[in-house]
């Protein structure tokens, strides 16, 4: 909870004195953060806050990513916003009626879903209306924030940023699904020129922004086969460790593997016959782990693996997704050289 309040101050006293009201009283069961209250709210009453607004969800540019079917199947499907709304405060969300039923539930209206009562929901079956559309929308955006930000560590004050919503989409393998506008911004590049209205000296011939964006997140790494390698042809080959901290570093970026919230470590496979003593598996048996998930493994390896799954299924379901994505692949034969 927050809340923008009024202070009286007292200077004989070196005191300052804040009237919250009865509801804010429990802000003050604690120590209490005090702050500057940024330009925007200079004009707003004061009393409770509410939590962060998101501004994406105002910008048009947005709109065609938040509505695209890949996002929407991502962070859950229709079903998920659906059950997502039922959880949201307040009631029917349709405000032309005079009475609304104390039951309610999600109805789906394209493009995504709205929350009404059995009285509205009854009423406005089959309809399609503006209107509408533009409640399901708005559901649509706030949810794919709301999921983005949680995916992402952060708490429910937290505004979310461009670059931030892309680098989510980026994990989430959904740069397909980006406008060629948000991309452009979110790599501070200019706008796009539009040629039937310029002059021919001022177009530049350049990638499109979301190539850009999707050629960095598979560049992560590309390994090196050498079938002929020298330890192939001995028969007691000595083991080399595989190690690549570039890998290792984007795994740590990853969402967990059992919370989905930000990731803290590379978790390296422990046991089925992997590593030494003084070693460790190769850095491609990695997996992505929060700090409390990675020492609930290592306290009791086998509690772990009955909740979330064995270590092995873990790597080859994280490997499986990293190869989809493209951030592991072979390297691209240079021009003009032949093949072995």
């Amino acid at each position: 909870m927050r809340a923008l309040l009024r202070p009286v101050i007292v200077r004989e006293l070196g005191m300052v004195i804040l009237k919250p009201g009865q509801e804010l009283l429990s802000l003050f069961s604690g120590r209490v953060l005090i702050d500057y209250a940024p330009e925007y709210m200079i004009e707003w009453p004061s009393g409770a806050l509410p939590t962060a607004m998101q501004s994406l969800g105002d910008d048009p540019v947005l709109a065609p990513f938040f509505a695209n079917e890949k996002v929407i199947q991502a962070v859950g499907g229709i079903n998920g916003l659906k059950e997502w709304l039922k959880r949201q405060p307040g009631g029917c969300q349709w405000p032309h009626s005079d009475y609304h039923h104390k039951e309610l539930v999600a109805t789906e209206f394209h493009p995504g879903a709205i929350r009404l009562c059995w009285g509205c929901d009854t009423r406005l079956h089959d309809h399609h209306t503006k209107q509408l559309s533009d409640i399901a929308k708005a559901n649509i955006i706030a949810w794919v924030i709301e999921k983005a930000r949680q995916n992402l560590g952060f708490n429910k004050n937290h505004v979310l940023t461009l670059p931030e919503l892309c680098w989510w989409a980026t994990q989430r393998d959904l740069v397909s699904a980006l406008p060629e506008g948000m991309a452009r911004r979110a790599l501070r590049m200019p706008q796009d020129v539009i040629p039937s209205v310029s002059r021919e000296c001022d177009i530049v011939p350049e990638l499109p922004a979301t190539s850009i964006i999707q050629e960095k997140a598979k560049k992560v790494l590309a390994l090196k086969v050498d079938p002929e390698s020298p330890e192939s042809f001995m028969l007691r080959p000595k083991r080399r460790r595989w190690e690549n901290e570039k890998y290792t570093r984007w795994v740590k970026q990853q969402p967990c593997m059992c919370c989905n919230q930000q990731a803290d470590d590379p978790h390296h496979l422990i046991g089925n016959g992997m590593g030494g003593m003084g070693t460790k598996a190769h850095d491609l048996f990695v997996i992505p782990l929060c700090r409390k998930h990675h020492d609930e493994l290592h306290a009791d390896t086998a509690a772990f693996e009955a909740e979330y799954g064995s270590q092995i299924e873990l790597v080859i379901k994280f490997l499986d997704r990293v190869l989809a994505i493209g951030v592991l692949g072979t390297e691209k034969k240079k021009s003009g050289e032949k093949n072995a």
